[in-house]
């Protein structure tokens, strides 16, 4: 392993809207698979992942047999995990981490806000080829009111410290933080978001087919930002709008 050595690598975050297209009528997940492999992400982060659901196999007929990690990941990612946040009669739905190289699994931590809505952050390390510095990965969707979004920030960063320690560190998902109230604790904890690095504000991804709210964010610390690019040609696939970046770790 060599400690000198500069990569660069590419991560994508979407809130996959559980599989299906923004009004629910109908499956997307197939499509979602094809799109995202076209990217080649080395790390991709999912919010509102629907691993299991009896009723979507009754009701679209085509629907992934297998958990949906499973499906995703499938001849194309190495690893991948998944933190269950909802659960309820037909399945559950969660946050995930896909890695096209091991994931050394850590905890999915309870940040729920309030009863009526569960969320987690799941974490996750990973090593890329031929650089022995560990990143950690944090996966979020945060909560849709802002008081709740507070507290749970708070929380977050304390974890970050915690398992991360200043290390490299990314956290992507959906912030649900359209007036960008996040950006200035996450700066004042070492993190750089990427769009707004390279552009002076977060991406606008909600609703995906006209976005007017900067819901979706890639948060780095410890890493260097070369490009982010929003997915346009994604917005009927869910009601949120893919993001992406390259970044170089060394």
């Amino acid at each position: 392993m060599t400690q000198n050595l500069t990569v660069r690598f590419s991560v994508m975050t979407m809130n996959v809207h559980k599989g299906v297209s923004p009004l629910h009528r109908k499956s997307t997940i197939y499509e979602l698979r094809q799109k995202m492999r076209t990217h080649h992400p080395d790390l991709l982060f999912l919010q509102e992942l629907q691993q299991e659901h009896r009723g979507r196999i009754k009701r679209f007929g085509q629907w992934p047999s297998t958990e949906l990690t499973h499906f995703l990941c499938e001849d194309f990612w190495h690893d991948w995990h998944y933190g269950k946040n909802a659960e309820y009669l037909d399945g559950h739905h969660g946050n995930a981490i896909l890695s096209k190289r091991p994931l050394h699994k850590g905890e999915n931590y309870d940040i729920s806000a309030y009863r009526f809505e569960r969320r987690g952050l799941l974490h996750s390390i990973t090593y890329l080829e031929g650089v022995s510095t560990p990143i950690h990965c944090f996966c979020v969707h945060l909560a849709l009111f802002e008081r709740g979004r507070e507290r749970q920030l708070v929380e977050i960063i304390r974890y970050i410290d915690s398992l991360a320690q200043g290390g490299p560190t990314i956290v992507a998902g959906d912030f649900n933080d359209w007036r960008n109230r996040i950006s200035v604790p996450m700066r004042e904890a070492g993190f750089s978001e990427v769009f707004e690095a390279l552009t002076g504000s977060p991406a606008k991804t909600f609703p995906s087919v006209k976005p007017l709210l900067p819901m979706d964010r890639i948060y780095v610390r410890g890493l260097k930002i070369h490009s982010a690019e929003i997915l346009h040609e994604w917005l009927k696939l869910s009601d949120h709008l893919g993001i992406t970046a390259e970044l170089e770790i060394s």
